[in-house]
């Protein structure tokens, strides 16, 4: 049963028989598909976004990262999303999996994607956006996560697989 709904989630709540017999109910909030980019230059820096996020009410220092477009590709989505947000264009692009954030509540996949051959254009944020570009390399990243300054799901899971996926043998 549909107990909200706006462009980008929908909540609802199931009656179901649980793993004990009993009767319960269970509540899913689906949200938007999204994807989340790494690009990284040559000289190994990266480029995460540093904005307020209004649910946790703080800034937040993360990967890029939107919602699929309906019918959008998220390859397509993970290209507009980077230079929408920090104005950068990528070459190439190698695709890291997905992510489920929080699998007993939440249906959001999250498509990782490393960008790399990166060249800086003007950004086209949107009105909610107020996003500021943060350089660092890679290795202070995974400190960053390591340490909790990164906290965002899909942030955390693709810095660390870059971090393996390029030092892999």
């Amino acid at each position: 049963l549909q107990k909200y709904k706006n462009p980008w989630i929908e909540v609802t709540e199931d009656d179901v028989i649980r793993a004990d017999g009993k009767l319960g109910i269970f509540g899913v909030v689906t949200m938007k598909a999204g994807v989340s980019v790494l690009p990284l230059d040559d000289d190994g820096f990266i480029y995460l976004t540093d904005e307020f996020h209004y649910a946790i009410k703080k800034q937040g220092i993360e990967v890029v990262s939107g919602a699929i477009d309906d019918k959008e590709k998220p390859i397509d989505a993970a290209k507009r999303e980077l230079q929408e947000e920090l104005g950068i264009k990528a070459e190439e692009w190698i695709e890291l999996g997905v992510v489920n954030p929080f699998t007993t509540v939440i249906t959001s996949p999250a498509y990782l994607f490393l960008s790399r051959k990166l060249t800086f254009t003007d950004t086209n944020q949107e009105g909610t956006e107020n996003i500021k570009l943060v350089k660092v390399s890679l290795d202070d990243a995974v400190k960053m996560v390591m340490e909790s300054k990164i906290t965002h799901g899909p942030s955390c899971v693709l810095i660390l697989k870059a971090k393996t996926f390029l030092h892999r043998p």
